[in-house]
């Protein structure tokens, strides 16, 4: 049950990573992350260009939901049943 517990908290330090490169408290210059990344596409929201954030969203979530559901699947696979 230990390597569910881990890819959960996989999924769930991803998302604080992106969370604090967006909020700018992640990677420096040379070096890039989603957070960041995403922040930059948001100021082009007003423009036309609006399309490119949606990439970078997009990675997120799915990288996410799919560490989140090879969890449940482990879980799943692995763990008792009670009853």
């Amino acid at each position: 049950m230990v390597i569910v517990n881990i890819t959960f908290q996989v999924a769930d330090a991803v998302l604080v990573v992106a969370a604090l490169g967006f909020l700018g408290f992640g990677l420096t210059y040379p070096a890039s992350d989603w957070g960041s990344q995403l922040a930059s596409g948001v100021t082009y929201i007003s423009g036309d260009y609006w399309w490119l954030i949606y990439p970078v969203g997009g990675c997120i979530v799915l990288t996410v939901l799919a560490l989140n559901l090879l969890a449940d699947a482990l879980r799943d696979a692995v763990g008792r049943r009670a009853g």
